[in-house]
């Protein structure tokens, strides 16, 4: 029991040994590898040792660890040292033996960064170093697609939209996010700024815009949103169409509108007539004036004719009146001359 215990604290010694040794000593071998992984994927980081002397997993101390000098995983002597690895690494790494691999699972945001394996050949006289690798962890995680939400439509008096794009769940954070505006004839571009935030935990970003812009309404128009995640790369909205308005109908007008649309109109005319007429009549008799003249001058002769004959039978008694005075005195004048 006691030798297990001393076997146990002496390859502990060894790993810390070898951690000291190659933290000052550089890195040999081209630039760091870069190597992508996605969000709660896995994430692979080589060490592409070429192996020329063949020699087996049991002649090996293999290890990795991150920019900040913690073990992700241990291989001593073909046999794996879960001790000496990090709590945050427990349970989430397995190694290719035959890409000389160590493969990284469950990918956090946080795990981005550098990492470097270490192969040591054990040999009578020690540890000795024979192969270091550094990569480059680079996580990502893919934005939901961008989704327009319409605030408040266009008003019959105006038509101006406005609406608010927005993505989630993505990393890192985006360069742009605008609102695409395809017409029949034209094509307009709207930025606005964009609102950001960051889950303390996933550090996830969730991000959204909000734009205001005016729409011609005699045509069709197709909106989309684009988040830019890159100078090349960029993600757009399903389309948002809006149709062109159509003419709006008058109202239909009341039954009793017309009845008094007609009776107004038939007032006028004849106000009109009546008003025409009389002006005429002012100015020259016409027709009517002159027979009434005529019936005026035909019931006056009418009446002379009447007062004629009433003073004609007043005149023949005179006249006989007349006669009788003068024969009287002719005879009376015979008389006297005989």
């Amino acid at each position: 029991m006691r030798f297990k215990c001393t076997m146990g604290l002496r390859n502990t010694l060894i790993v810390m040994a070898l951690l000291l040794s190659v933290s000052t000593v550089p890195f040999s071998g081209a630039a760091s590898l870069k190597s992508h992984a996605f969000f709660n994927e896995t994430g692979e980081l080589p060490c592409y040792f070429p192996n020329t002397q063949n020699l087996s997993l049991d002649e090996l101390v293999i290890f990795w660890q991150d920019q900040n000098k913690l073990v992700l995983y241990e291989l001593f002597k073909g046999q794996e040292k879960p001790n000496n690895v990090h709590p945050k690494y427990i349970g989430r790494t397995s190694f290719d033996q035959d890409s000389w691999t160590l493969r990284l699972h469950n990918v956090q945001i946080k795990d981005t960064g550098s990492y470097q394996c270490f192969i040591h050949h054990r040999r009578s006289q020690g540890l000795v170093s024979i192969h270091q690798m550094s990569s480059d962890l680079i996580v990502l995680a893919n934005f939901s697609q961008p989704e327009i939400s319409l605030i408040a439509n266009q008003t019959e008096k105006s038509n101006i939209i406005n609406l608010t794009c927005s993505s989630t769940q993505g990393y890192p954070e985006p360069q742009r996010m605008y609102v695409h505006l395809n017409t029949t004839n034209s094509t307009s571009t709207y930025d606005a700024v964009m609102k950001k935030s960051q889950n303390n935990i996933t550090e996830l970003y969730n991000v959204s815009i909000s734009v205001s812009f005016p729409i011609p309404p005699e045509t069709n128009v197709t909106i989309f949103c684009a988040l830019q995640l890159e100078p090349t790369k960029i993600i757009l909205s399903q389309p948002y169409n809006i149709d062109a308005k159509s003419p709006v109908p008058s109202p239909p007008v009341p039954d009793h509108i017309f009845w008094i649309a007609a009776l107004l109109v038939t007032v006028v005319v004849c106000g009109t007539v009546f008003l025409t007429l009389k002006k005429r009549k002012k100015k020259q008799p016409g027709p009517s004036n002159e027979c009434e003249i005529i019936k005026v001058e035909e019931k006056e002769s009418e009446q002379t004719e009447k007062r004629v004959e009433l003073q004609e039978p007043e005149r023949s008694d005179e006249v006989q009146c007349d006669v009788n005075i003068s024969k009287t005195a002719s005879d009376n004048k015979s008389a006297t001359d005989f």
